[in-house]
Parts: C-alpha cells; structure tokens; sequence
C-alpha cells in the first residue's frame, strides 16, 4: 500500500518530490506521513504551513483504501520511485514524478521521444510516421504526448511495428483529445499511457508544459517534427537540453511556420536528421540497421501511373490528376477509391492527394 500513499501525497498541490523525500527521511514512509498528527507535521518542519494546510485537506477528503481499490478494478497500475521498476531515466530528471499512474504494458528504458506541432503538413505528418514507425522496429517505445497532430501520427506510426508510449496531461483514464479515443484503446492494448495526475483529473493547460518534462525525461533523445517558433514541442526540447538528453530536429521550408522552431534548433545546435538511421549513428549500440525504404506496392497500371504522380509532401488535386494523364486512366475517382483503401495514398484534403507513408512501412 505503500505507493498509493505516496500517490496521495502527490495529490496535494505543491508538494513535489523534495517535500515528499524530506518528510520520508522524516517520517520512514508515506504512510507514517499520511497518519502522522498535525502537530507531528509541523515539528518536523518539512513543509511550509501553507502546504501543511493543503496536505491536512487531502487527508480529510480523500480515502487511500477506497481509491486503491477502485484503481484496481479499473486496470490502473501505480508505479513509485521507490521501486525498481520505475523508469530509471525518469529519477535522474529535475523533480520526477513520485508516482506514475499507468495503463498497458511495463515501461521500457529503451525509449526515444518524437513530438511536433497540432498543426501539421502533408510532410510532417509523413515523417512523423515512417520515423516513428522505424524506431520501433528497432525496439524503441516511441514516447509522445497523444495530442492531435504529429503526436498522434508518432504514435499511429509505432503501433505498425513496435510499442509507444501516450504521457498525459490528465488522467489516464480520461480521453483528451476527444478523437483520439480509438488511438488511445488502442494504446492502453499494445503500448502504455502514463500519467502524473489522479485517475478522472481533467485535462488544464497548465499541466501540459509539467507533463512535457516527463516525455523527455523518458527518453535518451526527443526528435521534434514540426514545431512554430512559441510551441510545446521546443519546450520539451529545451527540457531534454537541460537533462543533458539528445536532441534531433527535422528541417523544413525556410517560408514554413511550423518549420521554424525545428530550424532554429538546428541552428542551435540540434542534429539535423532526415530518417531514423541518422538516430541510430548517435547510439552505438544500434548501427547500419535497415530503415524504411521505398517499395513500390503491389498496383495496377492504372494504380502505378496515378501513383508516380504524386509525392509525400505535396498534395495534387484530383482535376490536376485527370489532367495530366487524360485518357490514360479511365475512371479515376474509383481507381483513386481502391488506392485509399489499400493505404497506397492518402486524401490530404477533400480532392487533394499525396502517397501514404503507411505504404513505405
């Protein structure tokens, strides 16, 4: 029971893990902690009375049994620093996490993290795939953030090979964002989501920049696939940076807005990289492995001629399509049907296509 202890202490706002470990050096364990008496609590003059206050509240209102047990029936893993399998990079990071709440596999120390921007382009969304999808392949868990966009793409792509792993800013039992609630069944089945706050804790913008420091502390090196010049993704950049984690970043257009934080690392100092081989050469543990190349899918010569049309990162539109091949391919609409539900291309917009990367993988 000793973990769900240290969960209700990190409940109170404010606490952290250097109050926590001061009252444990205090007190012998969080237990101790939690049934100590007030006047126990403030001789031992480890935390400030205002967060005495705090803790004296959580104490009233929240039951430890009763929630222990709930997150139990409900598949809800707690892991706590001071067991051994709790992420060995995460303790090394400037104030982890007492607690882990988790939902899925076991957390590996094989980690690598690839995040970006909500708003995304053809191309980022292509990278942010066959990147994710080689790294896992190799045995990373891709460590995102399951927001919408490049997140969401990492994480789609690792599932194709390997595991991920979703860091929340909420609960690990609530869906944030909305759509992407398959994505996350889907993880919580194959890979692991994982969170700092309370079962039902509700999604606040304030608890993303906090959670931004678990996704690279996680992780050996955070790749960032487009991020504007004030996004989240730098910020876990600069997070890893100060861990003294590697940092990789994508390049992109030079007139591209979600291209100008990934620049600016670069010309900070981030390597430059443009598959997931230029990763690998960073660890010596893994070199020369195979990486996604192109292979053309199996296609009909209707299919083919479509297909050498197209690109990754710019889209054509379908009157585009019609027009250059003219009566070289009879029916297209339909021909550009079965191409999508082969997941040999991908309907950027409404009547604009570009090659999916789920073909490359």
């Amino acid at each position: 029971m000793e973990k769900y202890y240290l969960a209700a202490l990190q409940m109170v706002s404010g606490m952290g893990i250097t109050n926590i470990r001061r009252l444990l050096a205090c007190f012998g364990c969080a237990k101790n902690i939690w049934d100590a008496s007030e006047d126990e609590i403030t001789a031992s003059k480890c935390l400030s009375e205002k967060l005495s206050r705090r803790l004296f509240r959580q104490r009233q209102q929240f039951d430890v049994d009763t929630a222990a047990s709930d997150w139990d029936k409900r598949g809800i893993r707690l892991i706590s620093i001071l067991e051994d399998d709790y992420p060995k990079l995460l303790t090394n990071i400037y104030n982890p996490p007492a607690v882990l709440f988790c939902r899925g596999n076991s957390i590996t120390d094989k980690c690598l993290a690839v995040v970006g921007a909500r708003k995304f382009s053809v191309y980022g969304k292509s990278i942010a795939y066959t990147i994710a999808a080689d790294l896992a392949k190799q045995g990373y868990a891709v460590v995102s953030g399951a927001a919408h966009g490049i997140d969401t793409f990492a994480h789609c792509g690792a599932l194709t090979k390997g595991q991920t792993i979703a860091v929340l800013g909420c609960g690990v039992d609530m869906v944030y964002p909305r759509e992407n609630k398959r994505l996350l069944d889907e993880i919580a089945e194959k890979g692991t989501i994982i969170s700092e706050y309370a079962p039902k804790t509700q999604p606040l913008a304030a608890f993303f920049p906090a959670r931004n420091r678990i996704i690279s502390g996680l992780s050996i090196g955070t790749v960032v696939i487009e991020a504007a010049e004030r996004s989240g993704s730098l910020i876990t950049a600069e997070m890893a940076l100060s861990e003294g984690r590697d940092v990789f970043a994508v390049p992109g257009s030079i007139y591209s807005e979600q291209s100008r934080g990934c620049n600016h690392l670069i010309q900070q100092g981030a390597k430059l990289i443009t598959c997931a081989q230029d990763i690998y050469e960073e660890y010596d543990a893994v070199r020369d492995v195979a990486v996604s190349k192109e292979q053309m899918p199996s296609m009909t010569d209707g299919e083919a001629k479509i297909y050498n049309l197209l690109s990754y990162d710019q889209a054509i539109s379908i009157d585009e399509i019609i027009y250059k091949l003219r009566a070289n391919v009879t029916n297209i609409s339909f021909v550009l049907l079965q191409m999508k539900l082969k997941k040999i291309i991908d309907e950027a917009s409404p009547g604009m296509y570009v090659r999916s990367a789920k073909g490359r993988i």
